[in-house]
């Protein structure tokens, strides 16, 4: 039988076979393809080169609080949408999707709780949730937390992973959030209570300029972007090259801003220990 009369499906190519999604992820560090259940299994760290993945507001509550001891505070809180605000998608649109996909009503959890046995208030931000950007419900949800744990005696450990900023879709309402939630720190700081503030990749805009910067003590995550706007635009503002590691966990504690860099799998340990020494 010659060559070329053979049918053609003795020479086909099988179909490759598709790679189910969410398998891998990129490390936004240095590229690298890590398999998705090694990853979790490593607490969300590269383990090439350590850079620390976001997570989410349930996953620090996993990771930082002892079980079965962490009481909500103020889950019935949800955004309004004052400005009726439209875009391509709407702010009552956004919302909702963004409600279905984190089971959250918007993207701060607060609470009572102990870390190694210390009665704390706890809270986090979840960048899923708009990029974790400060409205309305975000600063009023921390702000009573604050106010609460003067009442209580307890300190007040907030861990921050925003890259939103203050959520232009609620306008002045959300700017307001920023002077809200420092002032509710200042009254904390007179009342003789403590402030640790955790900041995590990536802690960006009004965010770090209201609450995040005011702890008492400021611990961050290795290799998190932490500042108000991002260094791309800095470059293009000014025209200049920004410095090798600008604004990451690195470069602010060699310039001061910060007090530690913690990895996460030692993250409640040295804030357990913190707790021992400053309370």
């Amino acid at each position: 039988m010659k060559l070329f009369s053979r049918s053609r499906g003795a020479f086909a190519r099988k179909p490759k076979r598709e790679i189910p999604a969410g398998l891998w992820s990129k490390c936004e560090g240095c590229g690298q393809l890590l398999y998705h259940k090694a990853l979790e299994e490593n607490l969300k760290v590269c383990s090439k080169c350590e850079f620390h993945f976001p997570l989410t507001a349930h996953e620090r509550l996993q990771l930082l609080i002892d079980a079965d001891s962490f009481e909500e505070w103020d889950a019935q809180l949800a955004p309004l949408d004052p400005l009726n605000f439209q875009g391509p998608k709407s702010y009552r649109e956004k919302v909702k999707e963004d409600q279905q996909l984190c089971q959250m009503r918007d993207a701060c959890l607060t609470g009572t709780g102990k870390l190694d046995g210390h009665a704390i208030v706890w809270g986090a931000t979840d960048s899923r949730f708009m990029m974790g950007s400060m409205g309305s419900v975000v600063g009023e949800r921390l702000t009573r937390a604050i106010e609460r744990a003067i009442d209580l005696k307890r300190p007040v450990i907030i861990v921050s992973g925003s890259g939103g900023g203050a959520r232009m879709q609620e306008g002045l309402l959300s700017l307001m959030q920023l002077a809200k939630t420092s002032s509710a720190l200042m009254r904390l700081d007179e009342a003789g209570g403590m402030f640790i503030s955790v900041l995590t990749h990536p802690t960006m805009a009004g965010v770090l300029a209201s609450f995040a910067a005011l702890g008492d003590l400021i611990i961050a995550e290795p290799k998190a972007l932490i500042g108000f706007t991002g260094p791309r635009v800095i470059e293009q503002t000014i025209r200049q090259k920004l410095p090798e590691g600008f604004q990451r966990s690195e470069f602010l504690l060699e310039h001061g801003m910060i007090d530690l860099i913690v990895h996460r799998r030692d993250l409640k340990a040295t804030l357990s220990r913190c707790l021992d020494a400053l309370t």
